[in-house]
């Protein structure tokens, strides 16, 4: 499968050579120009395609039903597949034991972060559980990037073509969402196999205030851990508690996270003579398996070069799942101390499993086009480390009231002067940072009030008829 989904590519293409590719004949299956001006467009040679896509439809079943870019029922339907029929629910002991886990995690972490409890409730899912409820964000994710090659499909077309193009676009959508939602189903029941937590791939999927374990694998994941499996639960329920907290108190941290993927998927560029290459053999009576076209839309495809918005949208994405995942480790380490002897193996294997890669990786390469790795995650560990030992919880705390205040990736390279700016003169800034903001917000808000009264007072004046004869 190839690491970008249906035929599109960050490069930009060259113009000489897109003039080529707008013939007509055996390179160009359309018909028509797609991004050249030279060719004149052939109305029969759009119905003849548009008579194509209509039997390749009608050789998979209802499009019509798919409403957004994404055949999303597809998706879940594909994914639930992949787990097979022998998915068992979640225990009666297995949910009491994620009960008192989470319990036991939440007790040990009030006294490592100033954070207070962020999920209202601790569930126990099975993988079918996790596909359901982590689709929404899914939804967010992988819409940006759908609508984006969706849009393209038009702004390449001449203008000429526009006004005959319609059914065919609607046709394309339908096709690239099946083909979308094909590839996310496969992505999802691999990766809902292998989840530990909601959290697990330092994304916020689940609802919000939710925190989710996967006891099932999370049974598999201890056996390569030489530890009781109970110390494994409350490890990892401490760290599925303690990513509830941030993302519950600090407001703005789910959007600036989901923000910068989505950022980075609207930078994504089609490569038409990958798609013209692979529709030049097009049966469409082999289309009946959604796989085929996913398949089909593949080829022809090759690794992606980012664009410099893109590349800046990576890093903050990357430095911000590092600070992320480093301030979890800290705190979930300071909280259960000595309590879990084999705690600092735990750390070190889920560390290393993020670092390498893995299921998650794999899923969002093959979405978007993007390796979500926190590639600075040992260096983001370091700096909160230090700043707990050497100005305290509350200073360390009190950095997520803004992401203004956060580390930036220079300074995990180089934490000393950022460090020294929270130690050394500039500690006033944190102090009770949340309600500074709070302050600022409500000075704002009496500030747009008082105007907005004024405004019809200073109107009345100006009337016309109101100035003296």
């Amino acid at each position: 499968m190839s690491d970008v989904p249906f035929g599109f590519s960050n490069r930009d293409d060259d113009p000489d050579k897109r003039d080529d590719r707008s013939g007509s004949g055996a390179n160009n299956p359309f018909g028509f120009p797609m991004g050249g001006s030279g060719a004149g467009f052939d109305p029969s040679a759009l119905g003849q395609m548009l008579s194509s896509l209509g039997q390749m439809f009608s050789t998979m079943g209802q499009p019509g039903s798919q409403s957004g870019p994404v055949n999303y029922d597809l998706a879940k339907r594909l994914a639930r597949q992949q787990l097979g029929t022998t998915v068992a629910p979640v225990s009666a002991g297995s949910r009491s034991a994620v009960a008192d886990a989470a319990h036991l995690a939440e007790l040990w972490l009030d006294a490592a972060t100033t954070l207070p409890a962020g999920a209202s409730k601790t569930v126990a899912w099975t993988p079918n559980d996790w596909i359901e409820e982590t689709v929404p964000t899914w939804k967010r994710l992988c819409d940006p990037v759908a609508e984006q090659v969706s849009g393209m499909w038009t702004s390449t077309l001449p203008e000429e073509a526009k006004e005959f193009a319609a059914p065919m676009i609607g046709m394309l959508g339908q096709m690239g969402g099946m083909a979308f939602g094909s590839q996310l189903g496969n992505a999802l029941g691999q990766l809902a196999k292998e989840v530990l937590t909601s959290t697990d791939i330092g994304l916020p999927l689940g609802p919000a205030g939710t925190a989710a374990l996967l006891p099932a694998a999370i049974t598999e994941f201890a056996k390569g851990l030489e530890r009781p499996e109970s110390e494994v639960l409350v490890y990892l329920a401490a760290r599925e508690a303690a990513h509830q907290r941030l993302f519950a108190h600090v407001p703005w941290l789910r959007q600036q996270v989901l923000g910068a993927v989505e950022d980075y998927a609207r930078g994504i560029r089609m490569d038409f003579s990958a798609i013209e290459e692979a529709a030049q053999n097009l049966d469409p009576m082999s289309l009946a398996d959604p796989s085929k076209l996913e398949e089909l839309l593949s080829q022809g495809t090759f690794e992606p070069q980012t664009t410099p918005e893109q590349k800046a949208a990576l890093e903050r994405l990357e430095t911000l799942l590092a600070l992320i995942e480093g301030w979890v480790e800290v705190v979930v380490g300071d909280a259960v101390g000595d309590r879990l002897p084999g705690s600092g193996a735990f750390a070190e294997t889920l560390r290393r499993r993020r670092a390498s890669g893995g299921p998650a990786e794999q899923t969002f390469a093959t979405l978007v086009g993007l390796e979500l790795r926190p590639r600075k995650l040992r260096e983001a560990a370091a700096l909160w480390r230090r700043l707990t030992t050497d100005a305290g919880l509350e200073a360390r705390d009190a950095i997520w009231a803004h992401p203004d205040l956060l580390p930036t990736s220079d300074d995990l390279d180089n934490p000393a002067g950022f460090i020294d700016g929270v130690i050394g003169g500039g500690t006033g800034m944190f102090d009770d940072p949340l309600a500074q903001l709070a302050e600022t917000e409500a000075r704002e808000r009496a500030e747009r009030e008082r105007k907005d009264r004024e405004a019809p007072e200073s109107g009345e004046d100006d009337k016309p008829g109101d100035e003296p004869a």
